[in-house]
């Protein structure tokens, strides 16, 4: 009973204030449409839940409106400011974030083009922005359930709320239409593990909501292809072009062999690259990392393989280092410089305290980025390992350089908001790596779309 009058009362007070706030912002009206979307979840759910849980999460969800919509009541609409700005005249709750309209919007012209040819993308800031995320939360078919933070009950929507911004120029918005003609007639392919998969989700959705017929994106592959083969494709049939991801979480071939027990057991190939069905894509986006922290890869003891020999202890740096070059070599080899285009994503960092993933680590309740530069993690061994590589191909290769724009954002994990058949008790697994659903995945593509625009305004023919 009390779940029921602290809604009504949470609903009284909305009825006064929602009214005169709405009409100011389209965008507000566009949160409103979310938290009308997360009722309709609940309520779907009503069978599954009692009347006093669902009345409560109702609840929690219309004190949020209330919240977010008065939240703009104190603010001025001159400012905006910089999240790592720590100046006592500029602070995350004083910031008014400028609406971005179409009329108003960063355009990719000639002069924003040859600007951004000669600016360090990857360096700046997150910005509090109020436009629409990408695509709607919870609307894209394609999020798989691990990143739906919206859909499994995710009740603030701050993680939404922040755009990336370089210190020394601007991006251009991304623009789902544009992308799609760039990318007609060709194949688009991301290589890697499930943080390319985060990615490949984000530009799937992001391109999916330019189209006027939703139903001429349709799957290639099927869902059971990627449990079995690590494969999924789909298609934009009205642009004849596909988009790809390859599960490949090394980038070089996992193995087994017996030992002389006959016992089979796991190893790792550094001296083969794992699949190679996408040497002839037009756009290939690598990624490696996280795989490397785990306890096989860390531990390296009788893991790491070359030809018949098993070592029986490796250094992972010296591992990975080896891996690096076996699929540079394959790129050199492989690649059609003047056909393919070699992107690398970056590290993407991680943000569990108290542990890991599987020994307590958590970042819920998180709703901020990290607010100061000297507060973000050291930089990653492996990139830096990553960059001595590249730059001895002789095959160029765009290196997303995602790391340090990730390392801010502590607060854009599922954290607890892991699909719904997973209980939530204390101790649970948190998801402290991946990141949310529209979030900042979204950004990795604008800054791939913005990567596009300055190596060229349109991509090489086919053969």
């Amino acid at each position: 009973m009390a779940s029921f009058k602290t809604m009504i009362s949470i609903l009284m007070q909305f009825s006064r204030t929602a009214p005169c706030l709405l009409w100011r912002s389209r965008t507000h009206i566009f949160y409103m449409f979310l938290l009308l979307l997360s009722l309709f979840f609940l309520s779907t759910s009503f069978n599954q839940r009692s009347p006093t849980a669902l009345a409560l999460a109702l609840a929690t969800r219309l004190r949020f409106a209330v919240d977010y919509i008065a939240s703009f009541t104190s603010v001025s609409s001159s400012n905006t400011c910089i999240v790592s700005d720590v100046q006592s005249n500029c602070t995350l709750s004083s910031v008014t974030a400028v609406e971005r309209t179409p009329g108003n919007s960063l355009e990719d012209g000639n002069d924003v083009i040859k600007h951004l040819s000669s600016c360090d993308i990857f360096n700046g800031n997150w910005v509090l922005d109020d436009s629409r995320p990408a695509y709607i939360p919870g609307s894209c078919p394609y999020v798989d359930d691990s990143f739906n933070c919206f859909k499994n009950g995710r009740i603030d929507f701050s993680y939404v709320r922040y755009r990336w911004k370089p210190f020394d120029c601007q991006i251009p918005r991304f623009n789902g239409r544009k992308m799609l003609e760039m990318l007609r007639g060709k194949r688009l392919v991301f290589v890697g593990d499930s943080l390319n998969r985060n990615m490949w989700e984000s530009l799937v959705c992001s391109l999916r909501e330019s189209l006027k017929d939703k139903r001429s994106l349709f799957e290639v592959s099927t869902r059971n292809e990627y449990r079995t083969q690590g494969f999924f494709s789909l298609r934009f049939q009205d642009y004849q072009c596909t988009i790809d991801f390859i599960k490949s979480p090394f980038l070089v071939q996992e193995w087994k062999i017996s030992d002389k027990s006959e016992i089979r057991r796991e190893t790792l190939r550094l001296d083969m690259i794992q699949g190679s069905k996408y040497s002839d894509a037009d756009i290939i986006v690598f990624n490696t990392g996280h795989w490397w922290t785990h306890q096989k890869t860390g531990k390296g003891k009788n893991y790491f393989q070359e030809g018949s020999h098993v070592y029986d202890r490796m250094e992972v740096k010296e591992a990975f280092t080896k891996a690096l070059k076996t699929w540079a070599q394959w790129v050199d080899s492989n690649i059609d410089r003047k056909h393919t285009r070699v992107f690398f994503s970056g590290y993407s960092s991680s943000h569990f305290r108290k542990g890991q993933w599987d020994t307590g680590g958590n970042c819920h309740g998180e709703t901020e980025p990290i607010s100061n530069e000297t507060s973000l993690a050291p930089y990653p061994w492996m990139m830096s390992i990553l960059e001595s590589v590249i730059s001895e191909m002789k095959t160029p290769v765009f290196y997303l350089n995602i790391t340090k724009m990730t390392a801010y954002r502590k607060d854009g994990h599922p954290s607890i908001y892991r699909p719904l058949e997973i209980p939530r008790t204390p101790g649970m697994f948190q998801d402290c790596s991946h990141w949310c659903l529209p979030g900042v995945p979204d950004f990795w593509n604008e800054l791939l779309y913005a990567a596009l625009l300055i190596s060229g305004h349109d991509l090489p023919n086919n053969h």
